[in-house]
């Protein structure tokens, strides 16, 4: 009888010692392949964090995992040796939901790097500027997806109306600048309080969204909408999410003011007032902020680029054809614009490094197809040094030259942040290094 126990016991033991073994082995393997990735991604530039991003204490990571399959990207964080780590970090783009995933509180979210600082306006717990009665939201304070954009637009909101709206003698409570994510949320909240309110927007519905292609995925996970609650999106495009914006404004009667840009704002008589593009004044006790970080696009400063042919947004790809197109740029919005343009047109892809640093991996996948099929004209190291009625041209590192006949350009090289427009209202921005952030 004894004997048979301790065969039993010898069998069960051995079986979990293998079973443990198989375990170990499977996630040492795991750990030289997410090990591996890093590597890769140290070597093709995608390791260095470019904006709002993780960063794990790993003296209180217990290997859960659950940072890893909330994320909704791919390779942003992995397992090594036990603990999570940063792997494609530049991919990451914000949401958070590692942070809020995490059952042990060992995730921060943090802009910028000890090596690379950030600009950012001063914004505290309730989104308000150094300047009382300014207010902040959305990508400007560093928080750009949309989900979280939308979230601050109307937790922005609340805390103006917890502060309370006085009596004034102004012509509005509330001037809301941009209508984006975070704007557009504002303005339902607005209305949702009964606030005496204006959107203020100086392209079109959207903001930088509607400069998207059509087809692009822009929403990938559900988001609170005010006036309209739990909206469940999974892989929403551009245009769907426009038209659900268009859709919840016009039920709520609420119209946007676009085309018309706030070149300036002042203060007189205890409240603000805002001066647009258009001749228009409008006097308000508060004024929030919704405008983006890139604020007017980033110009190459070469000659020909004020030509009417020079675009620095892409809106109706479908209705270009037969074109000879040049995009500059590197980014995700250059390479995704130059591949909605190949299928009817000439397409030629300049870009000043010799690599693409920053971009998602599909997009990574689908531009080395499109070069490889010939697809796409692929000039890096090269830049656009002169643009013509017929032609334009391309200067490589080398300072050697080629002229390429063109219909059409486009130009991706970022936006800049409006500092001067911000520092005459007197908000402080400060360039933060590796500066931790907490989710509103």
């Amino acid at each position: 009888m004894l004997l048979e126990k301790i065969i039993i016991y010898g069998i069960v033991l051995l079986v979990c010692a293998v079973v443990i073994h198989i375990y170990l082995r499977k996630l040492k393997k795991a750990s030289r392949v997410v090990a591996a990735k890093i590597d890769k991604a140290r070597e093709e530039g995608l390791h260095e964090p470019v904006s709002l991003h993780p960063v794990i204490n790993e003296d209180n990571c217990i290997k859960s995992g659950a940072c890893i399959a909330a994320c909704p990207e791919k390779d942003i964080i992995g397992i090594v040796n036990g603990r999570a780590a940063l792997v494609n970090a530049s991919q990451c783009v914000g949401h958070g939901a590692c942070f809020h995933a995490c059952p042990v509180e060992a995730i921060s979210l943090v802009i910028g790097t000890e090596k690379r600082g950030v600009d950012l306006p001063h914004v505290n717990q309730t989104f308000e500027t150094n300047v009382p009665g300014v207010y902040i939201a959305g990508e400007l304070g560093g928080m750009g997806l949309i989900k979280n954009s939308v979230e601050q637009g109307q937790q922005a909101v609340e805390n103006i109306v917890r502060t309370g709206i006085k009596k004034h003698g102004a012509t509005h409570d509330l001037v809301i600048v941009g209508a984006g994510p975070a704007g557009i949320s504002a303005s339902l909240m607005a209305k949702k309080h009964q606030l005496n309110f204006i959107t203020l927007e100086q392209d079109s519905l959207g903001g930088t969204v509607f400069t998207f292609p059509r087809s692009k995925v822009v929403m990938t996970a559900p988001m609170n909408l005010p006036l309209r609650g739990k909206i469940k999106l999974f892989d929403t495009n551009k245009k769907q999410l426009l038209d659900l914006w268009n859709d919840v404004l016009s039920e709520n009667q609420i119209s946007i003011r676009e085309n018309t840009k706030v070149e300036e704002i002042g203060r007189e008589n205890g409240h603000f007032v805002v001066h647009t593009n258009r001749d228009d004044t409008f006097t308000t006790q508060n004024v929030l902020l919704a405008i983006g970080r890139r604020g007017t696009p980033r110009k190459l400063g070469v000659p020909g680029e004020v030509s009417e042919k020079v675009a620095y947004r892409l809106l109706e790809p479908e209705n270009i054809s037969g074109k000879k197109v040049i995009v500059v740029g590197g980014g995700d919005s250059a390479v995704e614009s130059a591949m909605l343009l190949m299928e009817q047109n000439e397409v030629t892809l300049s870009y000043r490094k010799d690599a693409f640093a920053r971009i998602k991996p599909k997009n990574r996948e689908n531009i080395q197809a499109a070069i490889e099929s010939g697809a796409i004209n692929m000039q890096f190291n090269t830049n656009l040094t002169n643009i013509g009625p017929e032609q334009v041209t391309l200067q490589d590192n080398d300072g050697a030259e080629q002229v390429l006949a063109n219909d059409l350009v486009y130009i991706f090289a970022g936006g800049e942040l409006p500092t001067q427009f911000l520092q005459k209202i007197g908000i402080e921005i400060t360039k933060r290094f590796g500066y931790t952030v907490k989710k509103h």
